[in-house]
């Protein structure tokens, strides 16, 4: 009996859980759709501290079920929700190719 590998989220939920927890690590109260994607992590809007930052990775890891690997940090930057969305959409994607 096969099982069938799981299947990488997409990017419109990534976006989602993503913007969430962002919302949460900034202590504030809205809706992950009323925050945009070209919004700045430290900002008017979002306070990501680099702890919050890296506890945020470990959820987003488990809540999404895949591993964040270092090398796709490698020579990134982080200014907005959008790179976030990208790299864990990324590792989402590099996960599914796995168990193929």
């Amino acid at each position: 009996m096969t099982t069938n590998p799981r299947l990488a989220p997409p990017r419109s939920e990534v976006a989602t859980i993503v913007k969430r927890m962002l919302i949460a690590e900034s202590r504030l109260t809205m809706e992950p759709s009323e925050l945009r994607d070209d919004e700045p992590l430290t900002g008017p809007v979002l306070n990501v501290s680099s702890f919050g930052f890296v506890g945020m990775f470990i959820r987003l890891e488990d809540e999404l079920g895949v591993e964040l690997p270092d090398d796709l940090f490698i020579d990134r930057v982080f200014t907005t929700v959008n790179d976030i969305v990208n790299v864990v959409s990324e590792a989402a994607g590099r996960a599914q190719d796995e168990t193929k």
